[in-house]
Formats: C-alpha cells, sequence, structure tokens
C-alpha cells in the first residue's frame, strides 16, 4: 500500500472514529438527562407522599366505605390514614413477612417478621392486617392458627398500599407460609382461590400494650427525600458532556491532521 493511500486509510478510521466518540457522548447526554427527569419524577412523588402523610397521619380513624362502594377502591386515596375496622381474624391464613426492623417504637427490633393475618370484615370482604412485628425466634407460634385474638374486633391502625416488588425480591414460601414484602395481591395467594373481595390496601395495626407481641404501631412516618441533590447531579452531567465535545473539538481543529 502506497503512503498516499495508508494516510487516506488513517483519515477513513480517525473519521469513524472520532464520529462514534462524538454519537457516544450524545447517547451519554441523552441518557443523564432521561435520569435527571426520572428523579423530578420520583421528587414529585415523594412530595405528594410527605404532603399526605401531613395531611392525614392526625385524623381521627375512619370507616371502610360499605362493600357496595368498593369497585374502583383508590388505594391511594386511603395511603396514611387511619382506619378503624370490625371483623373476625382468620389465623390459619397468616403470613409471616420477612423484616429487619430498625429505630423501632416498641422493645423488640432486628431480624424478624410482619405478622400478616386477613380480616374478615363484618360488612362483607377482606383486608389483611399487619399485627405488628416479631422477633425471628418468637414467629413459630403466630402461624398456622396459632395465638391471636379471637371473636369480633374493632381494629385501629394506619391503612397502606402494597409494597412494590422488584426483579430481586424472592417468590412466596407458600409451604411455610413466608413472604418477603407487604403486597396484597402477593398475600392473597395464600388465600383460597375463592375468596371474593379482598381490599387493595393493608392495615398496620397500632401499638398495643408495652412489650406485646406483635408489636404494632411501627408505621414508618419518616420519608427520606434526596431526589432533588441527584436530579442536578444527572442534569450537570448533562450539561458537562456537550461541553467535553466542544473542547475535544476546539483542540482537534488545533491539530495540523486533525488527530
Amino acid at each position: 500500500m502506497s503512503n498516499a493511500e495508508q494516510s487516506g486509510s488513517d483519515i477513513k478510521k480517525a473519521g469513524s472514529g472520532n464520529l462514534g466518540f462524538i454519537f457516544f457522548m450524545l447517547a451519554l447526554t441523552a441518557l443523564f438527562a432521561f435520569l435527571g427527569n426520572w428523579q423530578v419524577n420520583r421528587l414529585q412523588q415523594k412530595e405528594a407522599l410527605i404532603s399526605a402523610i401531613e395531611q392525614r397521619i392526625d385524623l381521627p380513624p375512619a370507616s371502610l366505605p360499605p362493600i357496595a362502594e368498593w369497585v374502583g377502591f383508590d388505594p391511594e386515596i386511603y395511603d396514611f390514614r387511619p382506619l378503624s375496622v370490625t371483623g373476625r381474624f382468620d389465623h390459619t391464613k397468616t403470613v409471616r413477612v420477612f423484616t429487619a426492623l430498625e429505630d423501632a417504637n416498641g422493645s423488640f427490633s432486628g431480624p424478624g417478621y410482619w405478622i400478616v393475618a386477613p380480616l374478615k370484615l363484618e360488612g362483607g370482604g377482606v383486608l389483611f392486617v399487619n399485627r405488628g412485628f416479631v422477633p425471628e425466634n418468637q414467629a413459630a407460634q403466630f402461624v398456622d392458627g396459632g395465638a391471636g385474638p379471637t371473636g369480633v374486633l374493632t381494629i385501629t391502625g394506619i391503612a397502606r398500599m402494597s409494597e412494590e416488588e422488584n426483579s430481586f425480591t424472592p417468590g412466596a414460601d407458600f409451604e411455610n407460609k413466608i413472604e418477603w414484602v407487604r403486597n396484597v395481591e402477593r398475600l392473597s395467594l395464600f388465600l383460597d382461590l375463592d375468596t371474593p373481595n379482598i381490599l387493595p390496601i393493608y392495615l398496620n395495626a397500632d401499638a398495643g400494650e408495652l412489650g406485646a407481641l406483635p408489636q404494632g404501631g411501627e408505621t414508618k412516618l419518616t420519608i427520606i427525600n434526596r431526589h432533588f441533590e441527584y436530579a442536578l447531579t444527572w442534569y450537570s452531567l448533562a450539561l458537562l458532556t456537550p461541553i467535553l465535545i466542544l473542547f475535544w473539538w476546539l483542540n482537534a481543529r488545533k491539530k495540523p491532521d486533525g488527530k
């Protein structure tokens, strides 16, 4: 290959590499902008959640609407809303939901389980109630119809929307009645297939006597919200990448061969 041909080949390779670099940096810019927008969206969601907590948490306990009005039930309206419900527990369908409780309001913390049981409401339908936390070594007594109040009960607590599962959430252990998230849809799989009218919220029961198990009153009301900082970081990177392209281009123009 002649020197001219070799030079032409080198220029083509350089041009191809330069275009690849530019496209890569532009793709990074688009990615950073997308992540910044996503953090802004999360910021708005967190601010709405914090506002809902502030507006609802100190309200007197409300009653659920009649079962005939459950069509179109909106869980968001009840999230963090104090409720008072009446019904009977079916302790044979109790599910243990694994957790590691920190900054507990009660005496117990550490690895353990939420004790979640279906409450058959007096007016019809089923509401899952998180009776509270128990340490891991004391959880066995609360399953398979074990320890729990019987008869018609009135329970107060804080309504919550289902916890979201993700790709890392293990599958349910149906044999041992163990779950990993307080998710109504997943908890419903532990009930009979023909169980009708299951509310798409669950209830975190209020605290009982000091030292009693399950340990209620553990609804977390402090929401960490640093999404504004995260959004600024991503938007800063989205602004930085075009500037880097500009400096690279200006520097390339100073070189005689464009390299």
